[in-house]
């Protein structure tokens, strides 16, 4: 494996914006994808969040497409966010290089992304359902494209995107690269590149279903009503930045209004929020106004963060995988953090399925129930069922802004945004 990008084949042109990018060694996904990539081979990439993915697809698209009109490139990818944060790098590494793009998401004006398919960028960057709308509707057509990316392949399949992907695929040139990268490669995923990848070269850099090497796994088994009460103690123990994954929209309403009222910094996210305020959600947390982000698996992906310190399962997933991908927006890159679960008797067989994945147990910690926040929170509780009082309306989702003036419990290794793309 190359210990450095000058032996991945890479121009002048591309090792000089590595370097402004500060990347100083190739993952290895990168290392190992980069080279097939660029001679224009079919690529199977599985490797967990945060090693590296996105640069190892955007630098070989970069270099194949430098300078022409399109559209010669497409990523897929499921959620808004993941299709966002892509552009970030494509931006980095394209726009010296006269490699232009245009984003296609839902939520946003479909009027104004017909108009930039129009200028022929040279890659698209879209999420399934809305690039279906602008192919029925005769706007986006692909009748010179070469490459093909599908990223998070796997999680597309989950979230029901495969008629979609039909749809897309029937509308492509069959002669072309196509790149699929996932953290997991379940049966779907194997299926699905079977009949559509030609002789790929598989790269596989962690096990599928292997999770982030340097996140501190903790298992707390709890009964239901104890949960907000081990979360509040948790987030005293430290400053660290957390974010918390609850299964349900109206349950990550209600562990926000609880986390805000211990007077945390707190924001909220999932597919309730218009795109807007989706993003002023993401760009709070990045920047450190919010210390913690209750969520949904809506952000289990793509989330581009750079130093989570703790990640919370408040609720278990729905899938095993959506475990491995909750923990790996902790320990990213070079960084580590720790991966807090709470499991009540309910949740032994799942436990027992994610434990199968990922071929090992969590370790089990004891519940602090003789901390005095768990103990506080636990009796005022109590109170609340003995004495409900009156009905209060549900205050729901946040309306503060990222402008606002931060709170107590501010983070103290907070950083702004970096000026070049992150590694995944």
């Amino acid at each position: 494996m190359s210990d450095t990008f000058d032996q991945l084949g890479l121009s002048p042109e591309a090792l000089d914006a590595v370097r402004r990018a500060r990347f100083s060694r190739p993952t290895p996904i990168q290392a190992q994808a980069i080279p097939p990539a660029l001679q224009g081979r079919d690529v199977i990439g599985c490797a967990a969040t945060g090693t590296g993915k996105t640069a190892a697809y955007v630098l070989p698209l970069v270099e194949r497409f430098a300078g022409r009109e399109g559209p010669l490139g497409l990523v897929l990818a499921p959620t808004r966010e993941l299709v966002q944060q892509i552009a970030g790098p494509v931006g980095f590494f394209g726009e010296s290089r006269g490699v232009t793009h245009a984003v296609v998401i839902g939520g946003e004006d479909m009027a104004a992304q017909a108009e930039a398919l129009k200028r022929k960028p040279t890659l698209v960057l879209a999420t399934p359902g809305r690039l279906v709308d602008l192919l029925d509707s005769g706007v986006a057509a692909f009748p010179r494209l070469e490459a093909l990316v599908l990223d998070e392949a796997d999680r597309m399949l989950d979230m029901g995107f495969l008629p979609q992907l039909e749809r897309i695929l029937k509308a492509l040139p069959r002669r072309r690269q196509t790149l699929l990268f996932s953290a997991t490669l379940g049966p779907d995923v194997s299926r699905f590149a079977r009949e559509e990848l030609n002789r790929p070269v598989r790269v596989e850099v962690t096990r599928s279903g292997t999770p982030a090497e340097r996140a501190e796994q903790r298992l707390y088994v709890v009964k239901p009503e104890e949960k907000s009460a081990l979360l509040l103690t948790l987030l005293a123990r430290d400053e660290a930045t957390a974010l918390i994954f609850t299964r349900t929209k109206e349950r990550a309403d209600k562990v926000y209004q609880a986390v805000e009222r211990a007077g945390y910094r707190c924001t909220v996210l999932h597919a309730d929020r218009t795109q807007n305020q989706r993003n002023q959600a993401m760009e709070g947390f990045r920047k450190g106004t919010y210390r913690c982000l209750v969520a949904t698996d809506i952000a289990a992906r793509g989330l581009d963060v750079e130093d989570v310190g703790h990640v919370i399962n408040y609720d278990l997933p729905h899938a095993p995988e959506d475990y491995v991908h909750r923990i790996g927006r902790t320990a990213r890159a070079s960084a580590s953090g720790v991966a807090s679960t709470f499991v009540t008797s309910k949740d032994r067989q799942m436990t027992e399925r994610i434990e199968k994945i990922m071929r090992g147990g969590i370790p089990r910690v004891s519940v602090p129930r003789e901390d005095p926040v768990f103990r506080a929170e636990v009796e005022r509780l109590q109170a609340a069922q003995r004495d409900p009082g009156p009905p209060q309306k549900d205050q729901g989702a946040p309306k503060k802004e990222p402008g606002q003036t931060p709170g107590r419990h501010a983070r103290s290794h907070g950083k702004g945004p970096r000026s070049g793309p992150t590694k995944e």
